[in-house]
């Protein structure tokens, strides 16, 4: 294995592994548990699932993989904060859309060369790119992962 083949395996691996720790916690809980806030006043689980559903759910597009699978997921998980009252969707198809999404990404990654890792994100202009090449897929996924591993905390929290 090349040392890019390398880097590329690292970046798909830990995504793999914050996403199965995200299925694991998800798991262990039942529907009525997601409605049990991070913290008082804070965003419940239920919100919390469905926010990292429509972010993964914009990388498909981001990273030119293909259509998104769940743009509805936007305006009450991402554009509007969590208000508690109801749910535009129920917990078991918030669940299986978070499944869907991130099987369709991390088979597109697991296929991805070294070369498609370092290629322009549909975010960036071609410009910025030319400036900045480390505005790539690589740093999106590397960012996305982050931000999936820092709402796994939050999910720890409320056991």
């Amino acid at each position: 294995m090349t040392n890019e083949q390398l880097l590329a395996a690292s970046a798909v691996n830990s995504w793999k592994l914050t996403i199965g720790r995200i299925d694991q916690g998800l798991a262990a809980l039942s529907d009525e548990k997601l409605q049990t806030p991070v913290a008082p006043g804070k965003n419940r689980l239920f919100y919390l699932l469905g926010h990292l559903a429509a972010v993964h759910d914009r990388l498909i597009t981001m990273l030119s993989i293909g259509e998104r699978l769940h743009s509805e997921l936007d305006e009450p998980f991402v554009t509007n904060p969590d208000k508690g009252g109801s749910d535009p969707v129920t917990a078991i198809n918030l669940r299986a859309a978070w499944s869907e999404i991130n099987s369709k990404l991390t088979a597109a990654f697991e296929k991805f060369t070294p070369a498609e890792w370092l290629q322009k994100h549909t975010a960036v202009s071609d410009e910025d790119f030319a400036k900045d090449p480390s505005r790539n897929r690589l740093a999106v996924v590397l960012s996305r992962t982050n931000h999936a591993s820092f709402h796994t905390g939050q999910i720890v929290l409320t056991r």
